[in-house]
């Protein structure tokens, strides 16, 4: 579904990124872990379009399609989604109006869809405004499942977020993925991904979303490149907590 050549990444005058290949097939989930300020944020602005992230070099595949020079808007008409880490209050948008424009006047689906991620009570609200940070993550989610995209990209979705509400976010999560909780971890990866068409790149810190949405790859980004992968997430993770960044690196790469 994606791929990305030689992807260098300008933000201001700092190169942040310098020469990330990633390729993320039809049903997967990847799980993308780094410490502060490696530039994973930027990968999602970089391949969500934001003018901000600058490709100077390299291409970003999408269905086949090389969409490096579209905007933002154009790459979200073709099936890509991203839910922010600190995403923005709207002041004079009410979150069902919002919600419709996405949807296309679907008044009976987001009345629905805000009733599964108990929100309903919040529509009429200023998108975002003094909302919690289980909410926030929630309205977010909310906006994805109202767009239906392919391509879903998640920045820290745990963030903020208490025990009761990461349940919420992980079933959201999955259900913007097409994933079932038939399967678990100990099963056959293929098995897994098999017949599912939409994919996901995850950021993530503490890897606690890892307990509630199954990641199939692994990887870290660390001096602006990728610096391994794998297809053991929680391996990764457990290297991390236990050596730190720069030891991992070396161990898995």
């Amino acid at each position: 579904m994606l791929r990305l050549e030689d992807l260098h990444v300008q933000v201001g005058d700092r190169l942040v990124l310098g020469g990330v290949n990633l390729h993320i097939r039809y049903g997967e989930t990847h799980a993308l872990f780094g410490p502060n300020g490696s530039g994973k944020t930027t990968l999602l602005g970089a391949i969500m379009g934001f003018a901000r992230h600058r490709v100077v070099q390299g291409r970003i595949i999408f269905h086949g399609e090389d969409v490096t020079g579209l905007t933002l808007s154009e790459r979200a008409r073709r099936g890509m989604g991203i839910a922010f880490q600190r995403p923005p209050v709207l002041r004079g948008v009410a979150l069902a109006e919002l919600l419709a424009m996405i949807a296309g006047e679907e008044t009976a689906r987001i009345e629905a869809l805000a009733e599964s991620m108990n929100l309903k009570p919040l529509l009429e609200r200023d998108v975002n405004s003094g909302f919690s940070g289980g909410e926030l993550k929630r309205a977010e989610l909310l906006q994805l499942l109202a767009q239906r995209p392919d391509l879903v990209l998640l920045d820290e979705p745990e963030s903020g977020v208490d025990l009761e509400n990461i349940v919420l976010v992980g079933r959201a999560i999955n259900q913007l993925l097409e994933k079932g909780s038939a399967l678990t971890a100990a099963e056959n990866r293929r098995e897994r991904i098999q017949g599912r068409k939409k994919a996901g790149l995850i950021i993530t810190h503490t890897g606690h979303i890892l307990d509630y949405v199954e990641a199939d790859v692994g990887h870290v980004l660390y001096g602006g490149k990728l610096s391994c992968s794998g297809i053991n997430p929680r391996e990764m993770l457990g290297c991390i907590r236990d050596r730190g960044y720069i030891e991992c690196t070396r161990c898995l790469g």
